[in-house]
């Protein structure tokens, strides 16, 4: 791969924590008009500091003395390091401090029934780290003893079920195990912005999501010990055991073919509390609300189940007024991260455009970029590897002239269905509703540097 990168193609990073204390109880009481103000100064905190580093970079390059970081030991050459197991649980490090989950201040009125956003733009690779997964939660979470959680699997019918039955942790992590890389992704994911542009970084717009190696037992074989009747069984209803009472119904055909799990493990070591520990549903490709926490109890039926949080909540507003039920596959996406907004350029020249892709229904097939606003179109290689209903890492060759940009991606799946435009989504879902905003992302990269959200008519 031939790279002109003699450009400096420098780049600083997106204000993390936008608010502060007093400014969130601002929000919290309904002055939301504090939200944008808090963007635009975070905005002209980044600009400050990327007139700073050129001031610094000019100054070292007019001493001609060369590089001190590179012409002094520094003391960590120099000196005796810390001694192994400072920490019996490893930490990141003090400079990566910023790197966290936020929460969205104002939108919700508790902090137990409430959303925080993984920093996807401050992220590599396509594994979210355990303690920086997003959280959705309807009654706060729980860190449940696993030596007294239980499972119980029943039928509505004697006839759907023949032997029902209730496991011990212990009892189901004996039985075989499969891991398998899946993303997570919240319904109402870039919820905020279905009427025009409401957040200013890529953690806000779309921090509702994550993926990660999950591990656990086939929901099928649990069904098969206890004898469903798979002709008659056409459906499950999934129940958690936190406050909310979380329950949803899964078709059982996305049971059938194995990929459901009563997951155990993430990421190689067991659930964190706030995903949670110590059992939860994982439905591949479907919106994360059907993923139970807590998982308490699984139930055969012969037909949905109707419960309040798929046929009140979790519903898409169509322009004529009705509802939308039942709709959980999160169709194709994809986001750039980098650049992104809150993001600044330091410099003309040689940068790597990077992002995610991701699809409810398989693979990610293909990603096109576009950096003057969909006029053109390049496509992007795909990092491996490339898995279904898992995230697919993108990036593109991309030198700045300097001049005002319109950065753009747009994922295609392996059934072929494209990531709409917002024009496209909105002439047959409108613009009120909340959940399933799949549109394609456009970060304005202004003359100065500076990233913006912004959308086109």
């Amino acid at each position: 791969m031939n790279l002109d990168t003699n450009g400096p193609g420098r780049l600083a990073k997106a204000p993390e924590n936008f608010l502060d204390p007093a400014a969130i109880r601002q929000v919290m009481a309904g002055r939301r008009d504090f939200l944008r103000r808090a963007f635009v100064a975070a905005g002209a905190a980044g600009a400050t500091a990327a007139v700073a580093t050129r001031v610094q970079a000019a100054s070292a390059a007019a001493l001609g003395d060369g590089d001190p970081a590179v012409l002094e030991l520094p003391a960590h050459t120099r000196g005796l390091g810390q001694p192994v197991v400072t920490d019996g649980y490893g930490k990141p490090s003090q400079y990566e401090a910023n790197v966290q989950r936020r929460q969205s201040p104002g939108l919700t009125q508790t902090a137990q029934s409430s959303v925080s956003f993984a920093p996807l733009q401050s992220m590599f690779g396509i594994v979210t780290p355990s303690g920086l997964h997003f959280e959705r939660h309807h009654q706060g979470w729980w860190d449940v003893d696993p030596s007294k959680h239980r499972l119980m699997v029943n039928g509505s019918d004697p006839a759907l079920l023949r032997k029902p039955q209730v496991f011990t942790m212990d009892e189901l992590m004996r039985l075989p195990s499969v891991s398998r890389f899946h993303f997570i992704e919240c319904g109402a994911n870039t919820g905020m912005e279905w009427g025009n542009v409401a957040v200013p970084t890529c953690q806000y717009s779309h921090g509702m999501l994550s993926c990660s190696e999950f591990t656990g037992v086939p929901l099928r074989a649990v069904l098969d010990m206890c004898g469903v009747d798979l002709r008659k069984a056409r459906f499950v209803l999934a129940e958690g055991a936190d406050g909310s009472s979380m329950t949803r119904t899964i078709p059982m055909e996305m049971v059938e073919n194995g990929e459901v799990l009563l997951a155990y493990g993430q990421n190689g070591e067991m659930l964190r509390p706030e995903n949670g520990y110590p059992l939860r549903l994982v439905v591949p490709g479907v919106q994360g609300v059907s993923w139970v926490k807590y998982l308490r109890r699984i139930e055969v039926g012969d037909k949905p189940y109707g419960t309040k949080d798929e046929v009140l909540h979790y519903i898409d507003l169509m322009p004529d007024g009705r509802h939308r039920q039942y709709t959980s596959i999160q169709e194709c996406k994809s986001v750039i991260t980098t650049p992104s907004g809150g993001q600044v350029l330091l410099d003309k020249g040689f940068y790597s455009i990077s992002g995610l892709a991701w699809s409810g229904r398989g693979a990610v097939k293909r990603v096109d970029v576009s950096v003057d606003g969909g006029r053109n179109w390049r496509s992007a290689r795909l990092e491996s590897p490339v898995m279904s209903k898992c995230l697919t890492r993108f990036n593109l060759d991309w030198v700045w002239d300097g001049r005002p940009a319109l950065v753009q991606s747009r994922a295609m799946d392996d059934t072929g269905y494209v990531q709409p435009s917002y024009r496209q989504l909105r002439a047959v879902r409108g613009s009120r509703s909340i959940y399933h905003n799949n549109a394609i992302q456009t970060w304005l990269v202004q003359e100065s540097g500076e990233v913006k959200n912004v959308q086109l008519s």
